[in-house]
């Protein structure tokens, strides 16, 4: 569905600013974003977390890496030998 309101906005901005101008705050700023996200945070439940096991590779099967990302995980000192 289409926000008539914020389309002609944009539109009149534009031909206000010019086409290379950075678009402007049609809702407010930045504080009240953050305070919108306080409000609905509570609204949503973050899920339990979950502790995964160890797999042994013998039971991956299927998984195919192509040479040139083996290679850059392996470059990667966080994974790499």
């Amino acid at each position: 569905m289409t926000n008539f309101k914020v389309h002609q906005a944009l539109q009149v901005q534009q031909v206000h600013s010019g086409p290379g101008a950075a678009p402007h705050d049609l809702e407010g700023d930045l504080a009240s974003l953050r305070g919108d996200c306080a409000r609905m945070a509570p609204h949503w439940a973050a899920p339990d977390r979950i502790t995964t096991l160890p797999v042994s590779p013998s039971r991956i099967h299927g998984v195919t890496v192509p040479p040139a990302s083996a290679r850059l995980v392996d470059a990667m000192p966080e994974y790499g030998d």
